[in-house]
């Protein structure tokens, strides 16, 4: 149990890298669209822009909705309506003429002659019956229509349909056929008598026409594999036009086999973790402080997942959108935080991952690319807000010019220009404005320190610094000198020159405990220490170290900073106390007189812990020359390197040398004596 415990451990770290790069690809597969997409973006009367089209595979053709709804259309119009033939209106319409008939010549001298008229009357309207009288016409444009009998189904011509505008016509001409005598009479009971012997059927005629509609294919023929669909320069119009729609409506409603889908996923597992792994080896050969640290990679993996999340979130809404995404604000962050090759490296490889879901993913990917480079070359001192607004409005310019160049070479000329893609590449730029909130949360959740923070640190009218200089007002003239050589010197091997310069301004805080105790807070010309053992000197003046780690942590002063209180003496020796107690202890223990350390473990906290050192020693120098300066600064610098100081600060002989210099050079003008002038 105890082995496995310990093994365990012994790989804690790579089996956390490992599962930093699973969980991110699992993630990132998991914000991919889940339906496939049409990789080209095409516009109805404009040059197809990209090579010849063939057919992935055999697909039928959509109809278009106009042509469906025109069809639909033209089922409703010519589909027949449906009426039903009533048989018994003929006896009832003859009974009322007949009652009428009756009451009317009960009186009359002709009443012997009525039963002969009865006859004549049933037979009118017998005859008028045998055709179909229709007292509600319906407005349709249909040519027939089918009537409904006991006898079955009978198709009729419309027109043939005796309507209430016809029926008078109708009646007279019956009636001049006819030997009945008082044929106006009959004309007019008749026509006051008349009903419909026909009723429209809406139910079964909108059943009829549903079942019609239903069977209206939504397609029409199926283009075959690999035959050509369009070749490059045509324009997309007419059938092409519908081809490309159906191809790109079949592209995201493909489903896939069980075995279809599992190979795609796997490819994408692939991708997406070659392109992490590669990002993973980048910080383990190139950055092994990021590496080292879990809390940065999570930092960075998780801005890489949020810009892949926002992205895929306005693909799926509307891929037109796309450039309004602000993907260059993932450079720009972590440049704050780390450096322009990191910020560069890792937004090249999002931007690849992200070439596979969005459309037209060349232009994407160029885009993207070169403005993050500008991005990059431009975002030197963020903390600036002019500079910000020129970075943030050149990467407007090269999004905007680019497009155009991507839209002169496919269409072949400007005409057409789609003006309202410049307001989505100017909305991108102002949505990496929210990078200064951003970075200020990032500096809460992570406890990163950016540019922005270090300004505003450097600030020595702040609450910690203004106490320094009120307790400890040598300490805090020492710090201002020992920050103005290193970041001189920082800046001359390219290291982080601000990060430099606030980490010497707060090193020596804990100074403020015991203020009297060091030499250049001493204006008295009393020296406590005179009236101290060594050892006890020796704990005071280490554990200065100690309380300004506690003071920094109680004023809530980023890690990043406390590092450098840290380290800013390393493991090395008390000498001068070490050498006072040696003399009356030759066999003292030399590591109660050295520091805790730990040794600086980068260029900027080596750099400081020889500012430190040189800065603090040159005071010792009576009448400063420039050879006794070159002698002290080499003299430091050449100790500290025998005693493996800078072994885990990854600072090479050639940049040591560099400081060398620069120090020199500030030492020099600081006690540079003035020529003195006649009164």
């Amino acid at each position: 149990m105890k082995k496995n415990s310990s093994s365990f451990y012994k790989y804690q770290d790579t089996l956390i890298r490992i599962a930093i790069v699973v969980i991110a690809t699992i993630l990132t597969i998991y914000f991919f669209p889940k339906n496939d997409r049409f990789k080209y973006d095409f516009k109805k009367g404009e040059p197809w822009q990209y090579e010849t089209l063939y057919a992935p595979f055999s697909f039928p053709v959509k109809k278009s909705e106009e042509a469906i709804k025109r069809e639909i259309e033209l089922i409703k119009t010519n589909t027949p309506k449906y009426f039903d033939h009533q048989n018994d209106i003929s006896n009832t319409v003859t009974s009322l003429i007949k009652k009428e008939y009756n009451k009317r010549h009960t009186d009359s001298l002709e009443f012997q002659n009525s039963e002969e008229a009865i006859n004549q009357i049933g037979d009118i309207v017998t005859i008028f019956y045998s055709n179909y009288y229709l007292e509600k016409p319906l407005d349709t444009d249909s040519k027939y229509v089918i009537i409904q009998s006991d006898s079955g189904f009978k198709e009729v011509l419309y027109a043939d349909i005796i309507k209430p505008k016809d029926l008078s016509i109708e009646i007279n001409n019956l009636l001049d056929d006819s030997s009945f005598k008082d044929k106006k009479w009959l004309a007019n009971s008749l026509l006051k008598n008349a009903n419909s012997n026909i009723i429209f059927n809406k139910d079964l005629s909108e059943q009829i026409i549903e079942d019609e509609v239903s069977k209206v294919l939504p397609t029409r023929g199926v283009v075959p594999s690999n035959s050509r669909i369009i070749a490059q320069g045509e324009i997309v119009e007419g059938e092409k036009y519908q081809i490309l729609r159906t191809l790109n409506e079949t592209y995201q409603a493909q489903t896939w086999s069980e075995s279809q889908y599992f190979w795609r996923l796997l490819g994408y597992i692939i991708l997406v973790a070659l392109t992490y792994i590669i990002l993973m080896l980048f910080f383990y050969n190139y950055r092994p402080d990021i590496y080292n640290s879990s809390r940065k990679l999570l930092f960075i993996f998780f801005n890489v997942l949020t810009i892949i999340l926002l992205t895929t979130m306005v693909v799926n809404l509307n891929s037109i959108f796309v450039y309004v995404v602000p993907i260059c604000i993932l450079p720009l962050i972590l440049k704050s935080f780390f450096d322009a090759r990191v910020g560069l490296f890792t937004h090249v490889l999002t931007v690849l991952i992200l070439s596979f879901i969005v459309p037209n993913g060349e232009e994407f990917l160029f885009l993207q690319i070169v403005a993050g480079i500008v991005t990059i070359l431009s975002s030197s001192e963020i903390y600036k807000r002019a500079n910000l607004f020129i970075t943030i409005g050149q990467i407007v310019i090269v999004y905007v010019s680019s497009y155009f160049a991507f839209y002169a070479i496919n269409q072949g000329g400007v005409t057409g220009w789609e003006w309202y893609k410049v307001t989505y590449f100017v909305l991108c730029g102002l949505a990496m404005l929210f990078v200064w909130p951003l970075i200020y949360i990032y500096e809460k959740l992570f406890g990163l320190v950016s540019d922005v923070s270090l300004l505003e640190l450097s600030d020595t009218n702040s609450k910690l610094l203004k106490e320094l200089s009120n307790k400890a007002p040598g300490t805090f003239h020492h710090s201002l000198n020992v920050a103005n050589i290193a970041e001189s010197a920082a800046d001359a091997i390219q290291a982080n020159a601000m990060l430099t310069r606030v980490g010497a301004l707060y090193h020596d805080i804990g100074k403020m405990m015991n203020p009297t105790y060091f030499s250049e807070n001493q204006g008295s010309g009393i020296n406590p220490h005179d009236d101290l053992d060594p050892e006890e000197s020796a704990q005071i003046i280490i554990n200065h170290t100690i309380n300004g780690i506690e003071i920094a942590k109680k004023y809530k002063i980023p890690d990043r900073i406390i590092d450098f209180i840290r380290t800013h003496h390393g493991d090395s020796t008390v000498y001068y106390f070490y050498k006072k107690a040696l003399v009356n202890n030759p066999d003292l223990d030399i590591n109660e007189y050295q520091y805790p350390g730990p040794k600086p473990f980068s260029p900027e906290t080596a750099i400081l812990m020889i500012a430190d050192s040189v800065e603090a020693a040159s005071k010792s120098l009576k009448n400063p020359t420039s050879t006794s300066i070159n002698d002290l600064v080499d003299n430091i610098i050449n100790k500290q390197v025998e005693e493996k100081q800078f072994i885990n600060a990854d600072i090479t002989f050639k940049q040591i040398e560099t400081i060398k210099s620069v120090i020199k050079k500030k030492l020099a003008n600081i006690y540079h004596l003035r020529i003195e002038y006649p009164e």
